[in-house]
């Protein structure tokens, strides 16, 4: 009982670690302002928008561990709410929009991969170069005006997606933790997972393994842009409208939540438990600011602080190991 007891610890050493930065984190907030934090109504509050950074968050750990970097999926986020808000503004069913965004995510992801695998592109420039092109398809588009979607939340897919538990807890929180523990079983027991971790540690390896590198990593792409779909329309949902700028803050609070949760840059290695505390983190961390009554402008201040202590807890975790 003991051994498998140490391998758990020892294969999630970061999540552990991220976990217990997340818990020192909330004590301060609970130390600091006990009224707001103790109390059960600012939670729901940060679960209503937490699930959108949790589908993101979780999708690109994937793609992230696979070696590559994909930062077009805030324009993803803004193109498939974009379709789902035309397609209900048409009076088209909403599940209906649902399977149009997603394969409009699909189809983005599927682009960004076969750009970076087939025509050997660099995936940082590739992906940022189609952040501006989606960008720019969907300002050209609206031209600037954005979708009333009056009535799609009180919907049976607006209740499905986006209603209220007990007239209480956000539907979408659920839904966040069903997608949460998806990832982590294709991540760590499905043969997947365990293709992209070969992938990113060393891809020509990988090859003489007999794994086709450039569809797996074509795969975490368009997984990337499936997590897009579900951010996208549940934006579309809790704001009831559709803005031109929708996904538009999501590209640096995203990436925090991927590396503050554990996951490198290198490639090689992830974590879908760390992301998820991450994601948390970062979803809190402005309202925490804001309860202690300190003004707006200490906000990026302290998420690049807690960015570089976590990264500093994560290195000092791993020893002298890569990982």
């Amino acid at each position: 009982m003991q051994k498998p007891l140490n391998i758990f610890i020892a294969e999630n050493k970061t999540a552990f670690s991220s976990f217990g930065f997340a818990i020192v984190l909330f004590l301060i907030f609970i130390i600091g302002k006990p009224t707001v934090f103790l109390n059960s109504s600012i939670y729901m509050a940060v679960f209503v928008m937490m699930p959108a950074y949790i589908f993101l968050a979780l999708a690109l750990v994937f793609v992230v561990t696979s070696g590559e970097i994909d930062l077009s999926f805030p324009s993803v986020v803004g193109l498939t709410a974009w379709i789902f808000a035309l397609a209900a503004n048409n009076g088209v069913n909403l599940f209906v929009c649902f399977l149009l965004a997603l394969l409009v995510g699909v189809a983005a992801g599927a682009l960004n991969g076969l750009l970076v695998t087939k025509l050997k592109l660099s995936a940082l420039v590739t992906t940022l170069g189609m952040n501006f092109l989606y960008r720019g398809l969907i300002n050209i588009g609206v031209q600037g005006h954005g979708i009333d979607l009056t009535g799609t939340d009180q919907t049976l897919f607006g209740r499905i997606f986006t209603g209220r538990i007990g007239d209480v807890f956000p539907a979408q929180m659920l839904w966040a933790v069903v997608f949460a523990a998806f990832c982590w079983v294709l991540f760590n027991r499905h043969s997947f997972g365990a293709q992209i971790k070969c992938i990113g540690d060393n891809k020509d390896s990988s090859r003489e393994m007999g794994i086709n590198v450039d569809n797996v990593k074509i795969m975490s792409f368009v997984f990337v842009g499936i997590a897009c779909a579900l951010a996208g329309v549940l934006v579309n949902l809790v704001s009831i409208s559709f803005y031109p700028t929708t996904g538009d803050g999501f590209m640096l609070f995203v990436l925090a939540a991927v590396f503050v949760g554990g996951t490198p840059t290198w490639g090689g290695v992830g974590t879908i438990t760390g992301a998820f505390i991450g994601a948390a983190v970062i979803s809190f961390l402005e309202t925490g600011i804001i309860s202690l009554g300190l003004t707006g402008f200490y906000t990026q201040f302290f998420y690049g602080l807690i960015i570089i202590l976590s990264l500093i807890s994560h290195r000092f975790n791993k020893g002298k190991n890569r990982y």
